[in-house]
């Protein structure tokens, strides 16, 4: 059964801090949230108030980090900060490196990033633990409010065989982060063998149409999937990477 789904962007809230409660603070701006609705945060308010921020003064490049970034015309310290959250260095082209982080994502520049960054020379990094950042979320609106609200943490990720760049879940609490249709039929009655909705995924990539890249709105609530809302934490984003086996491309 097909059902409305709606999504709004929170306002109000500061820019976030290291140390910051953000559970508090989107319980404070939600007001209302339901245990059927999805909080959906940009990662970066996430790093901020964990302290994964890094000061490009402060680090220190590397002879490979020196001299990848005089092959592709980047700051070195810049790309020594990729390097210390990579596990593995897949493809350096135009001046971008795709790396495998030590979280098993592949990406470009293991999410190191200045845009929205809280200072000039300062670089934002990915979470220590999306998925585990997730649940310590979920848990404390679930302290605050009394309500058990999934929470989904994302980031802009390119796409191997598209343009652009979509907002992807890389930490997920409460949610199933994929519905198998495998083995169900469709419509004409034939079995389906391929079919795996990324759930997660287009939650991320809903929440990010309801809001401006600059509107300083990172949190976005998604309502209309309480079918897909769990009890459980659940597997976390971990269940979308694809096994390096299968990987056509890391």
């Amino acid at each position: 059964m097909s059902a409305a789904i709606s999504a709004f962007a929170l306002r109000g809230l500061p820019e976030i801090e290291q140390g910051d409660d953000l559970a508090a603070l989107i319980a404070a701006a939600a007001g209302d949230l339901g245990d059927g609705d999805v909080v959906v945060i940009a990662h970066k308010a996430v790093s901020k108030a964990q302290g994964r921020v890094r000061r490009l003064a402060e680090i220190e490049p590397s002879e490979r980090a020196l001299a990848l970034a005089a092959e592709h015309g980047k700051d070195a310290r810049h790309v020594q900060a990729i390097l210390d959250e990579s596990s593995e260095l897949l493809r350096a082209e135009r001046g971008v490196l795709i790396v495998r982080t030590h979280h098993g994502f592949v990406c470009a520049n293991a999410g190191v990033d200045e845009s929205n960054a809280p200072a000039e020379g300062t670089l934002v990094l990915l979470p220590l633990d999306p998925d585990g950042a997730a649940r310590e979320l979920r848990a404390r609106l679930r302290e605050l409010t009394g309500r058990r609200p999934a929470v989904v943490i994302t980031d802009s990720f390119g796409r191997a065989w598209r343009l652009g760049q979509l907002d992807t879940a890389i930490g997920v609490a409460g949610l199933a982060p994929l519905d198998d249709w495998r083995g169900r039929r469709d419509r004409r009655g034939r079995e389906l063998h391929a079919s795996v909705i990324a759930v997660a995924d287009a939650v991320a990539a809903t929440a990010d149409l309801a809001r401006a890249k600059d509107s300083g709105e990172p949190v976005v609530i998604v309502r209309g999937l309480s079918a897909q809302v769990q009890e459980l934490d659940g597997p976390g984003a971990a269940a979308l990477l694809r096994p390096r086996a299968e990987d056509l491309f890391g």
